[in-house]
């Protein structure tokens, strides 16, 4: 399957980072020298996709600055004889597209991506992936690419694996034996749990997918958040494979203090 496009939804507060947050855009979180999304950006570029739609909410504007060209440092890097860092400024040759999501509206999972599908091809898969989180890999390796040959013409899914202990924590991946989702177990007892693989929205959506989470965005009598596995599992019940694979990758995450610090401790060992 050729896919080119990927969707990165990066509106929300971060309100488990604040007061950070207030300052930083949640997805602008330093995970080395760089921000977390530009991760999970070079995650896509690796695997070939031409064509990034970042969710942003109105307040946005470090996202673009990063990803814009600069042409003041430009110059003084050239006049100050360090032309070298030149490449690490450059914007990437991909074209990047900002969707804004209003604050006021509604919100949850479905709700970005509904907002990106009208903009596809009909019939052309896409690349769900958050913009707070990635999975590492030293040689830039991509978990993209993998998720995208796992697809074929159908739609694949990224699962870590957690220590049994740590299951009761998260949303535990339930699949059959060849492999294919079969739904979410939220925060189940270890004892309870179908795996300890655990969801960490990472994804790729054929067409069929794309509007059934379209369809779910656009419904009026939801009360709370609009989570996307409700569509997931629609797809499912209507005949959709959705193939879930394991990372292969460290898992680095700008989610929470914690995760954050463990995150910058992978990559910085690498970088020594």
């Amino acid at each position: 399957m050729n896919i080119t496009k990927a969707i990165i939804p990066v509106a929300g507060w971060g309100t488990r980072r604040l007061p950070i947050t207030k300052a930083i855009e949640k997805c602008m979180l330093p995970i080395g020298n760089r921000p977390v999304v530009d991760y999970v950006v070079q995650d896509c570029i690796a695997a070939g996709i031409t064509d990034i739609y970042f969710v942003i909410s109105e307040q946005s504007t470090q996202l673009r600055d990063y990803y814009r060209s600069n042409i003041d440092l430009i110059d003084y890097l050239k006049r100050n004889g360090k032309e070298k860092m030149l490449p690490l400024i450059a914007p990437p040759q991909i074209k990047m597209h900002y969707i804004t999501q209003s604050s006021y509206g509604k919100y949850g999972t479905s709700i970005p991506v509904g907002l990106v599908v009208p903009l596809l091809e009909e019939n052309e898969s896409a690349i769900v992936l958050m913009g707070d989180d990635g999975i590492y890999h030293k040689d830039g390796k991509s978990e993209v690419a993998r998720l995208i040959e796992a697809a074929g013409d159908n739609s694949a899914m990224l699962g870590i694996e957690v220590p049994h202990s740590d299951v009761s924590k998260y949303g535990v991946i339930k699949a059959n034996e060849n492999g294919e989702f079969e739904g979410i177990v939220e925060k189940p007892n270890p004892e309870d749990a179908p795996s300890n693989m655990v969801n960490v929205s990472k994804y790729v959506f054929n067409y069929a997918a794309l509007k059934m989470i379209e369809k779910h965005a656009n419904l009026e009598n939801i009360d709370g958040e609009y989570y996307i596995t409700d569509p997931i599992n629609q797809y499912i019940a209507s005949g959709g494979k959705l193939k879930v694979i394991k990372a292969e990758g460290r898992y680095i995450d700008s989610g929470t203090t914690e995760g954050w610090l463990k995150a910058n401790q992978i990559v910085i060992a690498d970088m020594q």
